[in-house]
């Protein structure tokens, strides 16, 4: 394999700059170039197209989608196009979300992970009968209680025993 030669950098002080930028004349950063624009006021990035820099593009496109935010006003329907509203709150209920049951946890050494096999019994910090923790995206929301399902008695289900309070 051919490693790449890399051309050493400019020693400070010695007049190379090594290719950086150098700061403005006002202590500000310089110029870079790239086209980005006026960020603010919903203005027109220059020089995108076809073979625009993804920087830019991905920067106008967040653009659009703010401006089409900003546009629907609040998702409570108080704003204009409530219609819209209508099918962007059902949008955002619909998303799924990740709900976790914890039932115990366990603090083990390394050497006894690696040494694990099956058949090893991992010894958790809570009884049979205890609480278990609801996390909903790696959040306690919950407690609740381990049980099983009446119509199905291998199925397990976690029956709400108190919110958290936030």
């Amino acid at each position: 394999m051919n490693n790449p030669e890399l051309a050493p950098l400019g020693e400070p002080g010695a007049g190379d700059d090594g290719g950086l930028p150098k700061l403005g004349e006002d202590g500000g950063l310089p110029d870079l170039g790239g086209g980005l624009g006026d960020l603010g006021g919903g203005a027109e990035l220059p020089g995108l197209g076809a073979d625009g820099d993804p920087l830019d593009e991905a920067i106008a496109e967040l653009q659009g989608v703010l401006e089409h935010d900003q546009a629907m006003g609040p998702l409570d329907g108080a704003g204009q196009g409530g219609q819209e509203h209508a099918g962007l709150h059902d949008l955002v209920m619909s998303l799924p979300v990740q709900v976790d049951v914890i039932i115990g946890a366990a603090d083990i050494p390394v050497s006894d992970l690696i040494g694990m096999e099956t058949g090893t019994v991992v010894t958790l910090n809570r009884k049979i009968g205890e609480p278990v923790d609801i996390c909903v995206n790696g959040t306690k929301i919950a407690t609740g209680e381990l049980e099983t399902l009446d119509d199905d008695p291998s199925q397990l289900a976690v029956r709400i025993v108190s919110l958290v309070q936030s």
